[in-house]
């Protein structure tokens, strides 16, 4: 969410918090490359380069955090449109179609090859933390309300509840912006109120 929002000093703040917690270096990394597919390359590439620092900054005190490891190849045999066509119905629950995806073919190719395939297919970091990713990325970024509704959706769909996204809303809130906070838990309120919703 720092990240998204381009705040650099928070960010350093986040970043040690998660590796003094016990993150990777691998799943950090991670994290920050999958921003740039909801932030823009240049929030990304920005937030790495505060990675590079604060990890040199962290070496040069004695803290040598764990590498962790990187994703295993992506499958053989397939493409890379089959494999995000296939991770693109598994995270969400159903076949998506239609609408803006044949107004702009494009855009569903993209989407599909590059995010649900090239992004979601590298193993490194489990479905339900990229959509964590994604939750906070998008809460803190204003007019992308429609794209959070759906990955509340997805989150739940993927296994987080009610109580840790209210947690995450929260945080949102106090640590990054109050507003967009507030705007992030009347988005979420509506997905909860929405039926069927079944996560605790």
């Amino acid at each position: 969410a720092q990240a998204a929002q381009g705040n650099m000093p928070k960010l350093n703040i986040a970043l040690n918090d998660g590796l003094n917690a016990g993150l990777t270096i691998s799943e950090v990394k991670e994290m920050l490359v999958q921003l740039y597919a909801y932030a823009g390359f240049p929030r990304s590439l920005n937030a790495l380069n505060n990675l590079v620092t604060v990890l040199e900054e962290r070496k040069k005190k004695g803290i040598n955090d764990a590498a962790g490891t990187g994703p295993l190849p992506y499958p053989a045999g397939k493409t890379m449109l089959q494999t995000g066509t296939e991770n693109q119905t598994k995270l969400i629950g159903r076949v998506i179609g239609g609408g803006i995806y044949e107004f702009a073919p494009a855009i569903d190719q993209f989407l599909k090859e590059h995010l649900f395939g090239a992004i979601f297919g590298r193993n490194n970091l489990d479905w339900k933390t990229r959509e964590i990713v994604t939750i906070a990325a998008l809460a803190a970024t204003e007019g992308v309300e429609n794209q959070l509704r759906s990955h509340y959706g997805v989150g739940i769909h993927n296994g987080l509840t009610s109580s840790q996204l209210s947690e995450l809303v929260t945080m949102i809130e106090s640590d990054v912006n109050r507003q967009r906070g507030i705007v992030a838990g009347q988005v979420l309120q509506s997905v909860i109120d929405q039926k069927p919703y079944t996560a605790a």
